[in-house]
């Protein structure tokens, strides 16, 4: 079964789950635990840092005959904490894997650029940037973004196999206006660690003056991160969505968001 959650990331030490620390995929499997009455594997699509938010999140777990994919959906609302929810649950094939039967993952970057972006109730879900900020660098960063390129400029080293050529294929990537700011949108077919918020980096620092326009451009196909400006913070960041082949699922798909 596949489990949509949504999760504000301020209070988790990312997904996976870490002795000691307080993480989504340990919330989500004490609740699968309770309801079934024995430990439940819940294998997230990816693995959100720190501070990272989701409305997208796809976990895959396997469960009892007994639950379909409502009942299932609504007992685990009923018992999880107040910052994570299940906002949709799907049956699927057997051979459906959370993580390598995924076609795409959509993550969404929020920037401030108004006053109003340093109010406690705006500054937890997004990066407040109160400085101006040249739109047509940020088009051009992003649409030099698009097809398929090297990121390694754009990953934490040692993080990927060494073998890993760090090459993703990037199907969109956007700015676009909302009130207060900015949001950055990118969906491509795998993300490197930390991919997201280096590029956001880079490119507000392009914008912004503080380094050459053509910065994306010229890191593309780099052998190192070493002259890639220091990653964006995380509580900007959202996993939107990930996207799966039609025929793993058993019960109607997400319409695409």
């Amino acid at each position: 079964m596949q489990l949509v959650l949504h999760y504000d990331g301020a209070g988790f030490a990312g997904w996976q789950r870490q002795p000691r620390e307080r993480t989504v995929q340990l919330v989500v499997e004490d609740a699968l635990a309770r309801l079934c009455g024995a430990p439940v594997n819940a294998l997230g699509a990816g693995r959100t840092d720190a501070g990272v938010h989701a409305r997208g999140q796809a976990v895959g777990v396997r469960v009892a005959p007994k639950w379909g994919a409502f009942e299932l959906r609504r007992a685990m609302n009923a018992v999880l904490p107040a910052d994570v929810w299940v906002a949709d649950a799907f049956e699927m094939r057997d051979d459906f894997h959370a993580r390598f039967s995924a076609t795409a993952r959509r993550y969404s970057y929020y920037v401030g650029t108004d006053e109003g972006a340093r109010s406690p109730f705006r500054r937890r879900w997004e990066w407040s940037r109160c400085q101006p900020l040249a739109r047509d660098v940020l088009d051009a960063s992003a649409a030099a973004l698009e097809g398929t390129h090297v990121f390694r400029a754009f990953a934490v080293s040692g993080t990927a196999p060494a073998a890993d050529e760090h090459r993703c294929t990037v199907h969109s990537a956007a700015w676009r206006e909302r009130p207060g700011g900015l949001v950055f949108e990118i969906e491509a077919n795998r993300f490197l660690h930390h991919m997201v918020r280096f590029l956001i980096g880079t490119m507000l620092d392009a914008a912004a003056g503080r380094r050459a326009a053509e910065s994306i451009s010229m890191l593309l196909g780099a052998r190192d991160n070493r002259d890639t400006s220091p990653p964006a913070p995380p509580h900007g960041l959202f996993l939107d969505a990930v996207r799966y082949p039609r025929e793993l699922y058993l019960t109607p798909e997400p319409s695409p968001a």
